[in-house]
C-alpha cells in the first residue's frame, strides 16, 4: 500500500520526525530516569506517565517512518478551471439551503471540523476535477445521498498551514 502524499507532506513529516528523534526522545528518556528515582515503581505515577509519553513518542516515530517509507508523491496542481488539491471550493447544498466552503487536502492533513476534507473522502472524490456550476452527487450509503452545486473555486496551493494529523 502506498500513501499518496505531496512533497510538502513529506517535508513536514521529516521535520516532525527529526524533532521527535533528536530533541524529544532524549528529553523523554531523561524524564523516565528522573521519575524512576522517585521510589517504588508499582505506585509511582510520575514513572508511569513518563513511560507512557516516551512510548507515545516512539509510536509516532514508527508511524512517520512508515508513512515516509511507503509514500507515493503526488502533484498538488491540477487544471486551472477545475477543482484540485488545496483549492477552496464553495458549494451550495439545496436540501439544507446553505453554502459551505471546503479545502481538499491529503488524508494526513484533513480536519473536517475546520473545512479541510480529504481527497479520499466521498466529498473530496466528488469535488476533484469538477468545475463551477456542476452539480455533484455524494453517495452516503446504499444509494442514499445528497447533491452539491459548485459555486466557486479559489485556486490554492500547499503553503504548509494545514498541520499534520496527530493520532
Amino acid at each position: 500500500m502506498h500513501n499518496e502524499l505531496t512533497a510538502k507532506d513529506l517535508e513536514l513529516m521529516r521535520q516532525e520526525l527529526d524533532y521527535r528523534r533528536i530533541t524529544l526522545r532524549p528529553q523523554l528518556l531523561e524524564a523516565v530516569k528522573v521519575a524512576r528515582g522517585f521510589g517504588d515503581l508499582s505506585e509511582n505515577f510520575e514513572y508511569k506517565a513518563a513511560k507512557q509519553e516516551k512510548n507515545r513518542n516512539e509510536g509516532r516515530i514508527r508511524y512517520l517512518e512508515n508513512m515516509i517509507r511507503t509514500a507515493h508523491v503526488i502533484q498538488d496542481d491540477g487544471p486551472t478551471d477545475a477543482a484540485g488539491l488545496y483549492d477552496k471550493i464553495t458549494v451550495y447544498l439545496p436540501e439544507d439551503d446553505c453554502q459551505e466552503t471546503y479545502q481538499v487536502v491529503t488524508t494526513v492533513r484533513q480536519d473536517a471540523l475546520h473545512g479541510l476534507i480529504s481527497r479520499e473522502s466521498p466529498v473530496g472524490k466528488a469535488l476533484l476535477g469538477r468545475r463551477v456550476g456542476e452539480t455533484v452527487h455524494i453517495e452516503v450509503s446504499g444509494g442514499a445521498g445528497y447533491d452539491m452545486v459548485i459555486r466557486a473555486i479559489e485556486k490554492g496551493s500547499d503553503d504548509g498551514s494545514a498541520p499534520l494529523n496527530q493520532y
